[in-house]
């Protein structure tokens, strides 16, 4: 019997999990899997490392699952799984960690007490991310939980970085820039060293870029400057987010078509990015593969902001030395890959379109000024490293 450490990442209908062996040095995933769909026609499944599928049920286009039906039904899935495995803690993705939470931390009543607070800047997110600590908690309280946070591997950027031009009246309370997908930009900090000490050691740019999209400036290692700000629906255009707005646009929204906070939040947030300009999906997938001119017209603003930000973050950078894709676009898209490189030619990138055709890892040309890599994320391995770390401290 293995001892093993949970990692869940909890949305309003879903319900990702991993498990790690953690009697193994590095960690090995043991299996992963998902619950989606809980309030209509909820469906699990289950892999292990390899891909193999482990596991599946639905329970019909009917039913509703609640979360602790569901979370109970992968504790149980994951103690039966192969002779059987010990759980011994369990860590959590949850976006938003504020000013305070800057390291992960053991998930007791005062730390979630003051991770409510935060829901309001994270308001699709931080509710459902928490609301899995609470259902084991009350489970089995003497289970080790750990909240690890998206914005805290950005708490390394200056004053300046963070700052909105806004009254210190505003400002005091917290309203800021924080950045986001920090746990994997700190997957990829940890990976470079072993990949390109020249990307790790000096001025990298990481593109986050699948269903949720950002970018993040590190000098060795460290965050100085992301595109996503007080939330996580600045910066690029994603799925269904519209990335960077001027707020006059809001204001708009709401004199001239009477439109109320819930409207434009679920505007913002559901209906814009590569949905919304296209008319036809979310998946950059489905929109290499149209020939609508409106999906073609949602992959070049894509691009485009994409190049327009790179501009940006070299500039916080004073220049560049890597270009790091990652996450679900960034690591299967050549043709994205392709486009932004095009973009960035100024800053001397060249790309190897055989090895960009491969997926890398190093896909810049012998010629290119900048290293130009594909790296895979792993926010889930990330989240279990630090709930080994922090339960072992204790």
């Amino acid at each position: 019997m293995a001892d093993v450490i949970l990692v869940l990442n909890a949305g309003s209908s879903s319900i990702k999990f991993s498990a790690f062996d953690a009697e193994s040095q590095d960690l090995a995933l043991v299996l992963r899997g998902q619950i989606e769909g809980l309030f209509s026609a909820p469906r699990f499944l289950a892999f292990d490392q390899s891909g193999e599928q482990l596991g599946v049920k639905e329970w019909g286009a009917a039913a509703r699952l609640e979360h602790e039906s569901a979370i109970a039904y992968i504790g149980e899935f994951l103690r039966s799984h192969r002779g059987g495995n010990r759980l011994i803690a369990v860590g959590h993705r949850v976006v938003h960690g504020g000013r305070h939470f800057t390291q992960p931390a053991l998930a007791t009543t005062e730390v979630l007490d003051e991770l409510d607070k935060l829901a309001p800047l994270a308001p699709l997110h931080q509710v459902h991310n928490l609301k899995p600590i609470r259902i084991i908690a009350t489970q089995n309280p003497a289970m080790p939980q750990v909240a690890c946070f998206d914005t805290a591997f950005h708490a390394t950027q200056g004053e300046l970085a963070y700052a909105f031009a806004l009254p210190e009246s505003i400002t005091s309370r917290g309203v800021r820039r924080y950045g986001f997908h920090g746990l994997s930009y700190e997957y990829i900090a940890k990976a470079l060293p072993h990949i390109s000490p020249e990307a790790a050691n000096g001025r990298t740019v990481v593109a986050h870029l699948g269903n949720g999209a950002s970018m993040c400036a590190m000098l060795g290692g460290r965050s100085v400057a992301s595109t996503m700000g007080f939330t996580a629906v600045d910066g690029l255009p994603m799925g269904t987010r519209c990335g960077n707005l001027d707020p006059g646009v809001i204001l708009y929204l709401f004199d001239e078509l009477g439109m109320n906070a819930r409207e434009v939040e679920d505007l913002v947030y559901r209906r814009s990015g590569l949905l919304g300009v296209s008319g036809i999906s979310s998946d950059m997938r489905t929109l290499l593969a149209s020939d609508d001119a409106r999906a073609r017209f949602a992959i070049e603003l894509y691009t485009y902001r994409i190049g327009r930000e790179l501009g940006s973050l070299v500039a916080a950078l004073d220049g560049l030395d890597a270009l790091v894709f990652t996450a679900g676009i960034g690591e299967r898209s050549a043709e994205i890959r392709r486009r932004v490189a095009e973009k960035a030619r100024w800053c001397g990138i060249e790309l190897d379109e055989n090895a960009n055709a491969a997926d890398g890892p190093r896909i810049s040309a012998a010629s290119s000024k900048v290293g130009v890599w594909v790296i895979p994320t792993n926010e889930e391995l990330m989240i279990a490293r630090h709930t080994r770390n922090l339960i072992g401290a204790h």
